[in-house]
């Protein structure tokens, strides 16, 4: 009874762990595969494995996403460097907000939100989509349209270079994704990224 009782206990710590922040370890800056290997093996995936990401390639992943390489400079351009994205990480345990000065996951909403990150069936099971959202207090849609694609294709080369799949896409529902995730009025989901180890 009592080896019960303490495996319960267990759980419910390790799953608590999930309900919260997330600190990332610093992320790997060297390694991988040369540039023009990593654009060769670019590919778009669409069947992937439920097997989760670990946190030292979720910190990599993010820090080529969307962290900085210089002080207040992001790895990826911006427009006039206004640097108005938000990126959004869906994951199984809740809907984080990448921190890339803290290296952090903020939750922002607990539980499997996954399938609200798009309409195709992979979205739901797959261990990652990243949520690519914009403040249009400071930029336009057009400027935004253009400055995700950094982003985007960023993701892309990490995915190439360590051997995951990836798949940027545009159809989802920007109106649920704003719900779902408590996003204000200029707050607007311009593209979402799926992530994950191919079937």
């Amino acid at each position: 009874m009592n080896k019960l009782i303490s495996l319960l206990i267990m759980v419910c710590i390790g799953l608590s762990c999930y309900a919260q922040d997330i600190a990332l370890p610093s992320p790997n800056k060297t390694g991988g595969k040369p540039l023009m290997d990593a654009l060769n093996d670019r590919r778009t995936t669409r069947e992937f494995s439920d097997k989760e990401l670990d946190v030292q390639t979720l910190s990599d992943l993010l820090w080529a996403a969307y962290g900085f390489n210089r002080e207040n400079m992001r790895v990826v351009p911006s427009a006039n460097n206004k640097q108005e994205f938000t990126v959004y990480v869906v994951l199984k345990t809740g809907v984080y907000v990448y921190d890339a000065q803290e290296n952090l996951l903020i939750l922002k909403v607990s539980g499997d939100w996954r399938e609200k990150a798009g309409k195709q069936d992979f979205v739901a099971t797959a261990p990652l989509n990243l949520v690519y959202v914009a403040d249009l207090k400071i930029t336009s849609k057009e400027t935004a349209g253009v400055d995700v694609g950094f982003i985007a294709q960023n993701v892309y080369l990490y995915c190439a270079s360590v051997g995951l799949g990836t798949v940027v896409r545009g159809w989802f529902d920007g109106d649920e994704i704003k719900t779902a995730f408590g996003l204000d009025a200029n707050q607007t989901p311009i593209l979402t990224q799926t992530v994950g180890y191919k079937k």
